[in-house]
């Protein structure tokens, strides 16, 4: 008699959802005067905006590598931070580590998109400062997925930002259409990077 073959998983592409939903620190909540939804982020990550304000500050004075070190040191202690994700994507993304850029990117992104619940129509408005983190990091997956040759996953990327806040304040859509129409998978210029 042969041993069972161990079954594998199917990928999240191949059940049609676009990441599996994992636990997270972060939630989302109904306002209840508008109806939008806004992520609630966790505790931890509430308790170190200062020092978000800090690393930007280092940021902004050129000095990248007490930036990363802090951001490490930050994510250590709240590992569903997503602004810290974020900021190590964009460091990641301006050195041109594509995949570790990708990393934060999309840890960051899942995090948010964990948190949203499943339904069509879901109005999660960037203009809310607690939504902004989730759409930057997931503008800047849709950039690194399409510059490593994944234009679909980049696509569904895109196409969750837009179904999330259709007035498209980060412009995303203009990708969209740019990466639909091209007729083989490609990457885009390499000066057209993504603003935040």
């Amino acid at each position: 008699m042969s041993p069972r073959k161990k079954r594998r998983r199917p990928t999240p592409d191949q059940r049609g959802g676009l990441l599996p939903r994992r636990p997270t620190a972060v939630q989302a909540r109904r306002r209840p005067h508008d109806g939008a939804w806004e992520l609630v982020h966790p505790r931890c990550a509430r308790e170190r905006a200062e020092d978000i304000e800090e690393v930007q500050h280092m940021l902004d004075a050129g000095e990248v590598e007490i930036a990363r070190e802090e951001l490490r040191w930050l994510l250590q202690g709240c590992a569903d931070f997503m602004q810290a994700h974020l900021l190590l994507g964009e460091i990641a993304l301006a050195e041109d580590h594509l995949r570790l850029a990708r990393g934060h990117f999309g840890r960051a992104f899942e995090l948010g998109y964990s948190a949203l619940p499943q339904r069509q129509g879901l109005a999660l408005p960037y203009r809310l400062p607690a939504n902004q983190p989730f759409f930057q990091a997931g503008k800047g997956l849709a950039w690194c997925l399409y510059k490593l040759n994944q234009r679909p996953q980049a696509l569904a990327v895109v196409d969750v930002l837009l179904a999330c806040d259709p007035t498209d304040p980060l412009g995303v859509s203009a990708w969209r259409d740019a990466w639909r129409a091209e007729p083989n998978a490609g990457s885009a210029e390499a000066d057209d990077l993504p603003e935040s």
